[in-house]
């Protein structure tokens, strides 16, 4: 059984980066769906799509690479089951100096830092990519 499929979905991520493949299998569910429409959003993937793969749907994350360098750097989740991390619209961390970014689940769905501070909105601080 897992119990934090988001931290399962990094760590695939990662270690899909550190062996270069070109695309990693993520079994689906609506949070990760909208957290990869980010990283896609933001340019730290190249697309995302969702297949059927021996009857489970899977969301197919390829992986973006510049002069064979990933352009993820890193990942880090935040609030994890064990430890909620929630913040006020003042209180929204920069990653890495604006670098970075974090991902942030609202009342109005995920969203950015960036966005986030733009629509004066806090909530639950998901994960740092930079």
């Amino acid at each position: 059984m897992m119990t934090d499929p988001i931290s399962d979905m990094l760590n695939r991520m990662r270690n899909a980066i550190l062996r270069k493949y070109d695309y990693v299998d993520i079994p689906a569910s609506k949070i990760k769906q909208a957290i990869v429409r980010i990283f896609k959003e933001e340019g730290f993937i190249r697309s995302v799509e969702t297949v059927t793969e021996g009857g489970h749907p899977v969301i197919r994350v390829k992986l973006k690479y510049s002069n064979d360098a990933s352009l993820i750097n890193g990942m880090r989740r935040v609030s994890r089951p064990g430890r909620r991390v929630y913040v006020g619209k003042d209180e929204i961390p920069r990653v890495r100096g604006g670098l970075g970014m974090a991902v942030l689940s609202t009342t109005k769905g995920m969203m950015t830092d960036r966005e986030s501070r733009k629509q004066q909105m806090g909530g639950e601080v998901i994960c740092f990519i930079w």
